[in-house]
């Protein structure tokens, strides 16, 4: 029997006792540690933290949970990086440290898929904790990957040779680095597989809701880094394809054949349902088209 490829969990953390979130790290190595899976390696990349979370992490290091490493960074993306250039699996996961893996069935049965399948990438349906309290299932929305990220990186695995390949996330984007990510991978024809079962448990990150602007100005940058040789883009049609999810016709057509054939009409359709939610959204917000 062959081995089963190694996967690596990579968590970024930052001043887990001051920021009050002990219990939740301690919650997502528990639950890991009970994977049924064979071979999980844990990865800690944390941001050169000046509190007591040294202590925690080497007390879960000497009891053989994790390997960690200290040492500043740039943001969240540049610590994703960091942990996959260490990473010793076939596949890597990202989770938070307030994450965590409800099903401990999950890395075996999506490896498993994986295999079977030869996928480069996985996603499935999540459980997000909204910034005010509330849960709700994120499903995922694979025709929509070029107007919003289409599922949550927390319910996601990647070949590690792929991440590679592509030069990981794009460390200029500080909130947005997965949209761009995944956009790049679609582009790029890599084959992407969903898995049924929703197995994650995350909560959605404050600074989207908390700097729209950056945010907005990220989505900007990264649909002009990707979509400048498909089709000729001015302002004003960034600026539908941003606020509105509006594609102009000939690029949507050329978007569409990043999917196979039989899908077209289920992708053209998403995105039409997509373009009226947020032309709905926005007039709610007093943004006309």
């Amino acid at each position: 029997m062959p081995e089963e490829p190694i996967v690596s969990i990579i968590t970024p953390t930052h001043n887990i006792i001051k920021a009050g979130l002990t219990d939740e790290f301690n919650l997502l190595v528990s639950l890991l540690s009970k994977q049924t899976y064979p071979d999980v390696e844990h990865i800690i990349i944390d941001k050169a933290s000046d509190d007591d979370t040294m202590l925690l992490l080497k007390d879960y290091k000497s009891k053989g949970y994790i390997n960690f490493y200290s040492e500043p960074d740039t943001g969240k993306f540049q610590a994703l990086n960091k942990g996959i250039m260490r990473a010793k699996g076939k596949y890597i996961a990202f989770l938070s440290c307030d994450d965590f893996f409800h099903d401990i069935t999950a890395i075996t049965d999506v490896v498993n898929m994986m295999e079977a399948n030869n996928a480069d990438f996985s996603f499935a349906p999540a459980y997000a904790i909204h910034p005010e309290g509330f849960v709700f299932l994120f499903e995922p929305a694979i025709y929509n990957a070029f107007q919003v990220m289409p599922c949550s990186r927390q319910a996601m695995f990647f070949k590690k040779s792929v991440l590679e390949k592509e030069g990981y996330f794009d460390e200029k984007f500080k909130i947005m680095g997965d949209f761009d990510l995944i956009m790049r991978l679609m582009l790029k024809r890599y084959k992407p597989l969903r898995f049924e079962r929703n197995y994650t448990t995350y909560r959605l990150s404050a600074k989207t809701f908390d700097f729209p602007d950056r945010a907005e100005a990220e989505c900007r940058a990264i649909y002009i880094k990707n979509f400048r040789n498909l089709f000729p883009l001015t302002n004003p049609i960034v600026d539908k394809i941003v606020k509105f999810s509006e594609f102009p016709p000939q690029l949507l057509e050329k978007l569409s054949t990043y999917y196979p054939p039989e899908d077209k009409q289920l992708f053209l359709n998403a995105c039409e349902e997509m373009h009226q939610l947020r032309v709905e959204a926005q007039k709610a917000t007093g943004v006309e088209q």
